[in-house]
C-alpha cells in the first residue's frame, strides 16, 4: 500500500464521516420543523452525554477545561447554529459559512503564540472573506444578515472550542466530547425554558413526529458519537495530512444534501461564493503541507 494514500476501506469511512457531518445541516433543519432550536440543541447534547459518561472513563482534562469546551461548543456553536437554521439561513450556506472557523482558529492560535501571518494565509483569508461578502450581498428571505451573523459567531465559538480542546492535551476526542456534553445540555435546556418558554417546549414535543426524533438521534449518535469515533480512529491509523483535508468536503455534502432534499437553489452566485470560500479553506489547509514536501 502506498503510504501517501488511504486504503479504500478507510477512505470510504472518511467519506462517510464527512457525508454525515455535511448532511447534518439538513437533518437539523428537519428537526426544527417541530422542536424549538435551543430545546433541540439541548436534547442533542443530553443524548450525546448519556449513557456515554457511564461507558467511557473521564478524559485527562480538568473540569474547568471540559466546562469551557462544553459551553463554547454547546451554547456557542450549536446553540447559535440551531437558532440561525430555524429560518434565517439556508442549510447549505450554513454548512459553508461555518467553515470559516478554520481562519478564526488560525487567528486565535497566532494571537496566543505571537506568530505572524504568512502571505499565503492572507491570500486564503481574502478568498474566504470574498465568498462571505458575496453571500452578504445576496441576503434574502432564506438567508438574512442575522442568520449570516449568527453562523459566523457559531464559527468563532467553534474556533475558541478548538483552542480549549488543544489546551487539554486529550487525544481521544470521543470521550472528551461526551464528558464535555455534560456542560452543554443544562445551559441549553435552561435557555430554552427562559427564552423559548414552556408552551413552545410542550407544543414542540407534542407535535414531534418520527422524523423529528430521528433527527435528534442522528445529531447525537451519527454526528457526535459515530463522527468523532470514526475520525479519531482514522487519525490514530494515518497521518493527519491524509485525513484532515477531507473535511473540506463537508460543505460540498452540505450544499448537495440541501439542494437534493430541501430543494435549496444553487444559483451561480452561490456556487461562486462556495468556490471562493472553499478555495480559501483549501489554500489555508493544504498549502502549509505542500511547503513541507521534499
Amino acid at each position: 500500500m502506498n503510504p501517501a494514500t488511504l486504503p479504500p476501506r478507510d477512505l470510504l469511512l472518511a467519506l462517510a464521516v464527512v457525508a454525515v457531518w455535511g448532511s447534518n445541516f439538513v437533518v437539523i433543519r428537519i428537526g426544527l420543523d417541530h422542536l424549538p432550536p435551543l430545546l433541540f440543541a439541548g436534547l442533542r447534547f443530553a443524548l450525546a452525554a448519556l449513557p456515554g459518561v457511564f461507558l467511557l472513563p473521564r478524559p485527562a482534562a480538568s473540569w474547568r477545561n471540559l466546562a469551557a469546551y462544553g459551553l463554547l461548543i454547546g451554547a456557542g456553536q450549536f446553540g447559535l447554529l440551531f437558532v440561525a437554521l430555524r429560518g434565517d439561513i439556508a442549510p447549505g450556506l450554513a454548512s459553508l459559512v461555518v467553515q470559516v472557523q478554520v481562519f478564526f482558529t488560525i487567528g486565535l492560535s497566532m494571537w496566543l503564540t505571537g506568530e505572524r501571518v504568512r502571505g499565503d494565509q492572507w491570500v486564503a483569508l481574502a478568498l474566504a472573506v470574498s465568498g462571505i461578502l458575496v453571500i452578504a450581498l445576496h441576503t434574502d428571505a432564506t438567508t438574512t444578515p442575522l442568520g449570516l451573523g449568527l453562523v459566523l459567531l457559531a464559527g468563532f465559538s467553534w474556533a475558541a472550542g478548538n483552542m480549549v480542546a488543544r489546551a487539554s492535551g486529550v487525544r481521544s476526542m470521543l470521550s472528551y466530547v461526551i464528558w464535555a456534553s455534560l456542560f452543554s445540555a443544562p445551559p441549553l435546556l435552561a435557555l430554552s425554558f427562559l427564552l423559548e418558554g414552556w408552551d413552545a417546549i410542550r407544543d414542540g414535543v407534542m407535535r414531534a413526529d418520527a422524523a423529528t426524533w430521528a433527527a435528534v438521534l442522528w445529531q447525537a449518535v451519527g454526528n457526535a458519537l459515530f463522527g468523532y469515533a470514526a475520525w479519531g480512529w482514522l487519525l490514530a491509523r494515518h497521518p493527519a495530512a491524509l485525513v484532515t483535508p477531507l473535511a473540506l468536503l463537508v460543505p460540498v455534502f452540505g450544499m448537495g444534501a440541501s439542494a437534493l432534499w430541501l430543494g435549496e437553489p444553487l444559483p451561480p452566485w452561490k456556487i461562486g461564493a462556495a468556490l471562493l470560500v472553499l478555495g480559501g479553506l483549501a489554500l489555508g489547509v493544504l498549502y502549509p503541507r505542500w511547503r513541507r514536501l521534499p
